[in-house]
């Protein structure tokens, strides 16, 4: 497999520390190759990889040493339960951006998601909740980190941030994440910040709210503003949005706990379905005063989060099902998962959707090489 050779998959994972200290029976790079392959190939357990390690053995020994042979599923189990998700991440993301270069400026959507059947009722262990990052345009995901069963996402997000490289792109997060310390520590990245304001900033919501209903009334005569306006028809409903977005106002409240706030944004969402008519309006701050397209851009490439990530996750690759708990087996097993669907919407030669991919992959050797290595 020499186009696999060629991005040398070993030297990232150099140092992803094996956890086993007794005598290693399987070498750790085989155990990761071939969760990896079979996980972008429709396997969604540990049985499964087994399963695909076995049938595809002769395609593995191409390129692995298998004199020990293949490991069992409780090997696969243990081993993934044991290795650290922080640095088994690191290695899969650094794999994955040397195939695909991050887009200069790109759009990296923070939000959370829990995985429904991660708990267990016999040890007290609650289902685990991902905060993950989603770089937008290229459709991969750069990162993501377990929420402390006794914090929540306002925790989780910095040291996401911590471990992610976002410097020069424009990070967006709901609500949840408008925080002063999580603005401030984006802007420390280099990279700004668009974050959802809602109730649980009352005052700041409020102070942008009267902004706006104070200008509109004379269609913004007495202010700087930047506006974009979107219609789109299909499956029975038509939606417009309307975006404006202004230079932060000098009196307003709040303003001051902010780091590098520079404006104010607001979207309002007017849908048509079956002749009844329904409104929303969403506030949000920015470090930086965009065009009202890239503002634009950036609030809906946040929703894509749920579609592109969220959804493919739970339908596709049906992670809300996964009964997997043993130690790190359930994070480690959601990272494999992100990888996988990172790295099948980049294999663009074949014009189908994921799921489709993910059986090509595993009835055609030559397709799956063309995800490894050209994604």
């Amino acid at each position: 497999m020499s186009a696999m050779n060629s991005v040398r998959l070993q030297d990232h994972f150099a140092k992803l520390t094996d956890p086993r200290r007794r005598k290693v029976t399987y070498p750790l790079m085989n155990v990761v190759v071939m969760a990896i392959c079979a996980v972008i190939c429709g396997a969604d357990d540990f049985v499964a990889i087994a399963a695909y390690g076995r049938k595809k053995r002769e395609w593995f020994a191409r390129f692995l040493d298998l004199e020990s042979g293949i490991p069992s599923h409780d090997r696969f189990n243990a081993i993934l339960a044991a290795i650290k998700p922080a640095e088994f991440e690191q290695c899969l993301l650094s794999w994955i951006t040397a195939l695909q270069e991050i887009s200069e400026g790109q759009v990296v959507a923070i939000d959370g998601k829990t995985l429904r059947r991660s708990f267990d009722t016999a040890s007290g262990k609650s289902a685990i909740h991902m905060v993950s990052a989603w770089a937008t345009a290229n459709q991969i995901s750069l990162g993501q980190v377990v929420v402390d069963a006794k914090s929540n996402e306002i925790t989780a997000i910095p040291k996401l941030l911590e471990i992610l490289e976002i410097s020069g792109c424009l990070v967006t997060i709901d609500a949840m994440g408008c925080q002063t310390e999580i603005a401030r520590k984006i802007v420390e990245a280099k990279a700004d910040y668009v974050l959802h304001a809602k109730g649980n900033q009352p005052t700041l919501q409020a102070g942008i709210e009267k902004h706006f209903d104070e200008h509109l009334e004379d269609d913004f005569a007495r202010t700087k503003v930047r506006r974009y306006q979107t219609e789109e028809k299909g499956h029975g409903r038509k939606e417009e949005r309307y975006y404006c977005i202004c230079p932060v106002p000098e009196n307003l409240p709040d303003r001051g706990r902010w780091f590098h706030l520079r404006a104010i944004g607001m979207v309002v969402s007017t849908t048509l379905r079956n002749g009844k008519e329904s409104s929303e309006i969403r506030y949000y701050i920015l470090s930086k005063y965009l065009s009202a397209r890239r503002f634009a851009k950036a609030v809906r490439g946040h929703w894509g989060i749920e579609n592109r990530l969220h959804w493919q996750l739970d339908v596709t690759f049906q992670e809300d099902q996964c009964r997997i708990r043993k130690g790190h087996a359930d994070a480690n097993f959601s990272i494999l998962r992100r990888t996988a669907l990172s790295m099948l919407k980049n294999e663009s030669s074949l014009k189908v959707g994921v799921k489709n991919k993910r059986l090509t992959a595993a009835w055609d050797e030559d397709y799956l090489e063309k995800v490894l290595v050209r994604s």
